[in-house]
């Protein structure tokens, strides 16, 4: 086996840039773990360098706007085509893809308890539980909200998803995504994005882990516009890192499975599908550190809406309106006067699958615990429970900073529908709507 990484690659990376890893968003990368395995000035030569063979990954079509466009091109030891044996359907375990409407649950807000970590050994694919679906995948519409659970690492067995996008947010262990464009390592606090038809396997690299996962079938994540905020903050481009350039030369068995039309297929193969020397282009996976997200917000008073805190957007055909929006509540001050400061009560057309990394979250300090879930579907009630209300209502408005926290959103515009596996968990809080219970009615027409 022959594993490599460009060491003029990383030596040419910003002195700020973990070794491994290309600096920018979108941007047109290139990287060689060999010397001159890059053809110059040109795609597709009559002969690649070490007999490599040219190969493109598109994520868009042809066609697409320029600034949509996206596409990489690969130089690799085997084209993708000796990656693909005969295959044969396997079990998909408790992975679901949209539309799924095989639980008819009544509406209503609804809660998880963290899933517990298992003692059974299992791998990436083996632990995936999906929670909710939205849209319709083969539209390329929608997305699935998952939980996945990783006692063993993947080996000798490499994955791709046909059907999405797949953005991994860690909650509990580390993980090693071995891709075909590189490794990428990340912990909690961070993501990791891998585009649809990237080849890849997890790997633990500290124990047992646990995280969210949220697979989009729509449009690629994007960074939001930003409008009147201007050039700077919330997400910078600057802090995504692409890895560089790694292959594997390793001709051992090694199973190739593929996730297509919500089918898990598999094909077993004699050699490593890892096996990119080079690569050039704009389509590969990427690494952001959520700490790194600068957030803005009231210095006087009332409170902004949620959207400032998007650090990653899947746009729709309908301007203005997501697929899909990845949205942060992380460190940050309270500082605006007559406020109440937490987020307020509200009914939204944007369906809300929230997950907590770690800390407390500020509008639910009771019952929703890192690992933890909450759904409030489109058209539903939610807000502060009554301990949350109290605190913001009596609280001394001096500035204070919101420490040790971060939770997330995965946002859509479609309802997002139960899977039986989730109806029916033993970590569903069923009493999750008795939080608002105690909001009495306090109006006084004599009081103003």
């Amino acid at each position: 086996m022959n594993i490599n990484a460009s060491p003029d690659a990383i030596s040419r990376s910003p002195a700020h840039i973990t070794p491994g890893y290309m600096s920018g968003f979108g941007n047109s990368f290139e990287t060689e773990a060999l010397a001159g395995a890059l053809p110059i000035g040109r795609n597709s030569p009559q002969r690649c360098a070490y007999g490599l063979y040219a190969e493109q990954l598109s994520g868009s079509p042809f066609t697409a706007p320029r600034g949509s466009n996206e596409r990489s091109w690969l130089y690799r030891i085997r084209p993708s085509v000796k990656h693909s044996g005969r295959f044969e359907k396997t079990d998909i375990g408790l992975w679901r893809t949209a539309p799924c409407h095989e639980q008819d649950v009544a509406i209503g807000q609804l809660r998880w308890d963290p899933v517990p970590i298992p003692k059974a050994e299992m791998t990436f694919l083996q632990g995936v539980q999906t929670m909710t679906t939205a849209g319709d995948a083969g539209t390329q519409a929608g997305m699935a909200a998952h939980v996945f659970l990783i006692t063993k690492s993947m080996v000798d067995q490499n994955f791709y998803n046909a059907d999405g996008e797949m953005l991994f947010v860690p909650q509990q262990g580390d993980l090693r995504f071995v891709t075909e464009f590189g490794r990428i390592d990340v912990e909690p606090g961070e993501i990791a994005v891998i585009p649809r038809g990237v080849k890849f396997r997890i790997e633990l690299t500290a124990g047992p882990a646990r995280g969210y996962l949220c697979e989009n079938y729509g449009g690629a994540f994007t960074l939001p516009e930003r409008g009147p905020i201007g050039a700077n903050c919330l997400a910078n481009a600057r802090d995504f890192l692409t890895p560089v350039a790694a292959y594997e030369d390793k001709d051992t068995p090694t199973e190739l499975f593929v996730k297509w039309g919500g089918s898990l297929y598999v094909t077993r193969l004699p050699h490593s599908p890892i096996d990119v020397v080079a690569w050039h282009g704009n389509y590969a996976p990427y690494k952001y550190d959520l700490r790194n997200f600068s957030p803005v917000g009231a210095i006087s008073f009332d409170h902004p809406d949620p959207s400032i805190f998007t650090v990653l957007t899947s746009p729709s055909e309908t301007a203005g309106t997501a697929n899909i929006d990845f949205v942060i509540f992380p460190e940050r001050w309270m500082v605006a006067e007559d406020t109440f400061r937490p987020p307020w009560y509200h009914v939204n057309i944007m369906s809300e699958f929230m997950g907590l990394i770690y800390g407390v979250y500020d509008a639910k300090p009771q019952g929703f615990t890192p690992g933890g879930i909450s759904l409030h579907n489109m058209m539903l009630p939610h807000g502060p429970d009554r301990e949350a209300f109290d605190h913001a209502s009596n609280g001394e408005l001096k500035p204070v900073k919101l420490t040790g926290t971060m939770a997330f959103m995965f946002e859509t515009r479609f309802p997002q529908r139960v899977t039986t596996h989730a109806a029916k968990s033993s970590t569903l809080q069923r009493d999750y709507a008795d939080c608002w219970k105690g909001l009495e009615k306090r109006f006084d027409p004599n009081k103003p």
